[in-house]
């Protein structure tokens, strides 16, 4: 599956568009994850424990936008941007979204 923020993809044509698919997962902190962040706090840096989360949840939206997308019968998904919503305190909903095309490979002329 080809996935691209661009609306294009160089190289094919897309023949046709499927239509929205996306992908979302909600991920909430843990005390463990919390602990560790409050000592980060205090030293200063990045926090690796939510970085880790966070790098998880968009994989994971990004693979059932995929899974949608194949569903539909899709080769590619172009326009792909991810977003995040605040659900409740310490729960975060990461959500991605593009459209699913149909594509052919450009004929050399």
């Amino acid at each position: 599956m080809i996935v691209t923020t661009t609306e294009y993809i160089a190289g094919y044509d897309i023949t046709e568009m499927l239509g929205l698919v996306d992908g979302s997962t909600v991920r909430a902190k843990n005390l463990g994850k919390d602990i560790m962040a409050l000592f980060k706090n205090i030293v200063g840096g990045e926090i690796q424990e939510y970085k880790d989360m966070l790098d998880d949840a968009r994989l994971e939206a990004l693979n059932r936008a995929i899974n949608n997308a194949k569903d539909l019968g899709a080769d590619a998904i172009i326009g792909v941007r991810y977003m995040t919503s605040f659900i409740m305190q310490g729960a975060a909903e990461i959500f991605c979204y593009g459209t699913g095309v149909k594509i052919t490979k450009k004929q050399i002329k």
